[in-house]
């Protein structure tokens, strides 16, 4: 059996040239102006910074802006909340991502909050994020939404499976499970804690590696025919679930890089669009 490869960085520049004709139509609409991303850098982390340029980058491929801020790693919190505030303010933007993590000393879950939920992009709020969960409108975190949309397009069975998310953070597994579970999937959550995590890796039709530790899932524990989700990425272009042995076990995978990363940007620049429609009332 040869594994299906779910190509997320193929998928994603697919969704980005969908994207083009409808900004335009808002830069028709808005006499030039165009859907605004703004990203909000907290320090100098050189990934982070990464990030926030692949984001800016992935903005200038369909026509949109990205507004950089950069505050530096000695920012309050009421300096960021004071940042973000004007950002809401702004009419000519119409999304804000702040750049996950912050610096120490930050309250990171006030400053998601203070979000505008119009313009909570990638889905980070504690108000979105339950919108979502009660299947309510709602712009879902970026990544567990992109996995959603990437397991669509291949056509991959979700009713009635097992889907076991190795994860539990407020932006990735916790969000996804409760995708999943919307889609009438069977939903254990786990994490690095679980009393023998293999057992419930073992189990899973659908296996989400979202725990954020390099190659902590091995593939022998897959169930031969598993569908593989790994949205972990480290140095090395490692994952949280083992490369060895994978394709031989799995019946489709995403490979690391060029599967989930991809489409948590291509998610984000979607939601924005989705946002500057909503705003222009189109």
């Amino acid at each position: 059996m040869t594994a299906l490869i779910l190509d997320g960085k193929t998928l994603a520049r697919d969704l980005e040239k969908t994207l083009i004709p409808r900004v335009n139509a808002i830069k028709e609409h808005a006499h030039g102006k165009t859907p605004v991303l703004a990203t909000i850098l907290v320090g100098e982390d050189p990934a982070s910074a990464t990030y926030v340029q692949m984001k800016g980058n992935a903005c200038k491929r369909v026509g949109m802006e990205s507004l950089r801020v950069a505050m530096p790693a000695s920012t309050s919190t009421v300096q960021l909340l004071a940042k973000i505030k004007e950002l809401n303010e702004d009419p000519n933007v119409h999304g804000i991502l702040l750049q996950h993590p912050v610096p120490r000393g930050i309250d990171e879950r006030a400053c998601f909050d203070a979000i505008d939920a119009r313009k909570d992009v990638d889905g980070v709020t504690c108000l979105g994020f339950g919108r979502m969960g009660m299947g309510e409108s709602a712009y879902g975190s970026c990544t567990p939404a992109g996995i959603m949309n990437l397991l669509k397009f291949y056509e991959i069975p979700i009713v009635g499976k097992h889907a076991v998310v190795v994860g539990r953070s407020a932006i990735l597994g916790k969000p996804m499970a409760l995708m999943l579970l919307n889609q009438n999937a069977t939903v254990t959550i786990c994490h690095s804690k679980t009393d023998d995590l293999p057992k419930f890796v073992s189990q899973a039709d659908i296996l989400i590696g979202a725990v954020g530790r390099p190659e902590l899932i091995k593939s022998a524990w897959i169930k031969p025919g598993a569908v593989v989700i790994d949205a972990g990425y480290h140095p090395g272009n490692i994952g949280d679930v083992e490369k060895s042995g994978l394709a031989e076990k799995a019946s489709a995978y995403t490979p690391v890089p060029g599967g989930v990363g991809p489409m948590t940007i291509a998610t984000l620049i979607r939601q924005t669009v989705e946002s500057a429609e909503q705003h222009l009332k189109l």
